[in-house]
Formats: structure tokens, sequence, C-alpha cells
């Protein structure tokens, strides 16, 4: 019911910026925490940053200082903003919405992911 696109990706070089999006349609419920997620080829699924629907926000260690996280909630749109790229931040970003739903049930959304590529 919930669809997740993520934009914004592309091919930087160390040290450049990118601005992803997510924008988060089709639900008729509240969306209460988003996140990011990113995953490289050969490796787990990571969390890169998780942002509530009041705006407090968690980074994982490994971007802090480097990433920022925000959403626009009249828009449904999540925002990760990137900068000191490194090689190692290549990979597929993936949007993820915990959305409430009846009877107090919590049901998880993904998109498809954005590739992020940083070449050294």
């Amino acid at each position: 019911q919930v669809q997740l696109v993520e934009s914004g990706g592309g091919l930087v070089q160390t040290g450049g910026s990118l601005r992803l999006s997510c924008a988060a349609s089709g639900s008729i419920f509240p969306i209460d925490t988003m996140a990011w997620y990113r995953q490289a080829p050969g490796k787990q699924r990571e969390l890169v940053a998780t942002i509530t629907s009041g705006g407090s926000t968690n980074y994982a260690d490994s971007v802090k200082g480097r990433f920022t996280i925000s959403r626009d909630n009249a828009k449904n749109t999540m925002y990760l903003q990137m900068n000191s790229l490194k090689p190692e931040d290549t990979a597929v970003y993936l949007c993820n919405a915990d959305v409430v739903e009846v009877a107090s049930l919590r049901a998880n959304y993904w998109g498809q992911g954005t590739q992020v590529t940083v070449s050294s």
C-alpha cells in the first residue's frame, strides 16, 4: 500500500556530496520512524540513520559528522545529505518507513534503492 521511491544517487568522487530523497505515497496511516539503510554487494545491510516523526535522529558511527537525515512530514519526504563521501560509502541506499496501522500494528516498507558510487 505504501510506496517509497528513492532518488538522488549517482557517481561522485571522494570528498563529494550527494543528497538523497525518499518520497512516500499511498499511506493512509501515520508514518512514524523513517530510516536510511545501505547495502553493498557481498555485505550485509546496515542501518545508516533514522529519524522519528518528531525529528529525533540517530546515525551510524561511520557517518556521524558527514551525513544529515531530515524529513518534511507535509511532503512525506525524507532526505539524506551526504558530505565528505568516501569509497566505503558506495552502496545501494534504501529507504525504510515504519507505519502505524490499525490495532497499533506496525508495518515496515522498503523502497527499491538508489545507487551511490564513490570513486577514489
